[in-house]
């Protein structure tokens, strides 16, 4: 204001209409504060949506210093903003305040040491993009965020009714009954029973007050801290000497960060560690997370079924490895379960519970409670080849190798998964978790010789499609993020920025040139379809086995432990709201075109479903249980 035309007519626009119609906006309006923003040019700012300010602009409103107090929203804006004690000292003293004091206490959003106006706008157009990406396509944030700037911009009562046409909107969403499905299915799952008919409410679990860990590789130290945090004792062994001065030292900086998180002191007395098998001898429950080598695994058991008490539950933290085989090798197979643990295993909720036919109710129980107090999400699943997750997983990855030698990229179908709500896609997650890992399990199960050399082409492994191209990458040193290559470059070995690479592009041109490939167009359909639908079909299998209970605790399982987007609520219920009808119509469109993938070919369970009118989810239980009587 200019205070020479106080006590006259004073000229220009009348400013509180003017700052009512810049709140109004539809469009979010960033003020750009560059100099001294004082008394009604901070009146005009709080009208903004948001400020940014340079470093050296000044902000105050200083009306109190002429008798006089700031009239154009300034005592309404300013204590909605900051609080009441804190626009109290400003408006009462009218002093003035750096930028950097103004972002303390919340008058601006940002701070600027250039030009202001260029930060301005790179923040309006971030603020909104900010919370679409953190969404990944669920449509409730971005929501959140329009009634917020209704707050913002609109008079209370246009605000409530922007309110209740966006909650409108939402509460029809196939998003908020995937998310509701979510929610129950969370506690469905806690309700397990056994083909057996032993259900959780009969089995009483075994107290486990005192529990050890074999193996103190990255699994199994995140394996001690969960059970450290769940207030459980802790015998942790490992033979190698080096391997466990580092995890000595790696579980102490993980128990201290997790209590500095929580606000508790470190239980750091709770776990004593050994290089000796024999310090296990006392304990009520083992979870051996040795290397994935059935050998190995096999000499563990057999010590410790000689070692510990004879009640004493053995559990194996297996990803894929059989479970009744393992059992075998003890005295009493009764009391073995495999607990299957995600990495990291101390922050990933889920856990796979997986029961033997030889498996008591009790034992299940016992490793299903310990779970839920580890404050894990604890789903029991049969014994099979992979169990549910790494079982569904295999033709889902497989899918996106043949992808690339159609003609795709990894930018291309990662961006597809990324932008359907994966956190990352296949080939993004490939390099995280390193190249050398399918590797080994492909080499264990035979698949990794050259094709030539067993007399089939390179191609065609055990008698159906293959892709060697993570093979071939591996035989390069390319594992991914740990060597700064992969499927992507990084800027240095354990660098997480992946970057695109030229010479995997010529690569993948090579290879289908020596094979003879034509390269075609491959849209984001396409990657869906190919990817998800084989994902589903293999899940309809894992029902169809008996192996899952029923399309929950898939879902679940997905959900907590493979980055499903929750907001699709998994990958059964997302099959049932694409239409079972066109989960099967398009398998066999893909069947058909690639008859040397047998995945493809669509599950009799799914074909049952369709037939009975395609059921809603919660009603599949029912079809399930005929079908396994008729078996």
């Amino acid at each position: 204001a200019d205070i020479k035309e106080f006590g006259t007519n004073m000229s220009g626009p009348p400013l509180v209409p003017m700052i009512h119609t810049v709140e109004a906006s539809n469009k979010p309006v960033v003020a750009a504060i560059e100099g001294g923003a004082l008394g009604g040019g901070l009146e005009l700012a709080l009208g903004c949506h948001y400020r940014i300010a340079h470093s050296k602009a000044r902000l105050g409103l200083p009306e109190v210093s002429l008798g006089l107090l700031p009239a154009a929203g300034g005592t309404q804006r300013l204590p909605r903003l900051i609080g009441v004690p804190a626009a109290l000292d400003l408006i009462t003293t009218g002093r003035h305040v750096t930028a950097a004091e103004a972002l303390q206490l919340g008058i601006v959003d940002q701070v600027a040491d250039h030009n202001t106006v260029n930060s301005a706008v790179k923040f309006a157009l971030s603020v909104e993009e900010k919370v679409r990406q953190r969404a990944r396509g669920a449509i409730a944030p971005v929501a959140c965020v329009q009634a917020v700037r209704a707050a913002a911009t609109l008079p209370y009562p246009q605000g409530m009714e922007r309110e209740k046409e966006l909650m409108a909107t939402l509460f029809t969403s196939g998003q908020a009954r995937a998310l509701q499905y979510c929610f129950f299915a969370q506690r469905a799952v806690g309700k397990w029973s056994m083909p057996s008919g032993s259900r959780w409410d009969t089995s009483k679990p075994r107290p486990v007050h005192k529990a050890a860990v074999i193996g103190l590789g990255t699994m199994g130290r995140g394996i001690a801290v969960s059970l450290i945090q769940a207030g459980l004792s802790v015998v942790a062994v490992e033979s190698k000497e080096k391997q466990l001065m580092e995890a000595k030292q790696a579980v102490s900086d993980m128990l201290e960060r997790g209590s500095k998180r929580r606000g508790v002191a470190p239980a750091l007395d709770k776990i004593s560690y050994s290089n000796n098998i024999q310090a296990v001898a006392d304990v009520d429950l083992v979870i051996e997370a040795v290397f994935e080598d059935v050998a190995l695994k096999e000499k563990v058991f057999q010590q410790l079924s000689a070692i510990c008490k004879p009640s004493t539950l053995l559990c194996t933290n297996t990803s894929a490895l059989d479970v009744d085989h393992l059992a075998s090798q003890i005295r009493n197979p009764e009391l073995m379960v495999g607990m299957h643990f995600f990495a990291p295993a101390h922050v990933m909720q889920l856990l796979e519970v997986v029961y033997g036919p030889r498996s008591s109710p009790q034992a299940v129980a016992t490793a299903m409670q310990l779970g839920k107090k580890m404050g894990k999400v604890s789903v029991a699943v049969g014994n099979c080849r992979g169990f549910v997750g790494n079982r569904m997983l295999k033709p889902y990855l497989e899918q996106a190798f043949f992808l690339l030698e159609e003609g795709a990229t990894p930018e291309l179908v990662d961006r597809a998964l990324e932008e359907f709500g994966f956190a990352m896609g296949v080939f993004r997650m490939s390099d995280l978790s390193g190249l050398d890992v399918g590797w080994r399990v492909r080499k264990g199960d035979g698949m990794v010789e050259p094709g030539e050399a067993s007399g089939q082409p390179a191609r065609i492994r055990q008698g159906r499609r293959y892709s060697p191209l993570g093979d071939l990458l591996c035989e390069q040193g390319r594992f991914g993020q740990k060597t700064g290559r992969g499927w992507y470059k990084y800027d240095k070995p354990g660098s997480r920025v992946a970057i695109s690479d030229p010479w995997l592009h010529s690569f993948l041109e090579g290879y289908r040139a020596r094979h003879g490939l034509v390269a075609r167009r491959i849209d984001h359909q396409e990657v869906l379809e190919r990817c998800l639908y084989v994902l589903i079909n293999e899940g309809f299998r894992i029902l169809e086995d008996g192996i899952a209970a029923g399309p929950e605790d898939i879902d679940i399982i997905y959900v907590f432990g493979y980055g499903w987007p929750r907001h699709r609520g998994g990958p059964m219920f997302y099959a049932s709201m694409v239409g079972l009808a066109k989960v099967l119509e398009r398998l066999e469109h893909y069947h058909q075109a690639h008859p040397d993938i047998p995945y493809l070919q669509p599950c009799g369970l799914l074909r049952k479903l369709v037939a009975n009118g395609s059921p809603p989810v919660h009603r599949w239980r029912e079809v399930i249980k005929k079908l396994h009587s008729q078996l």
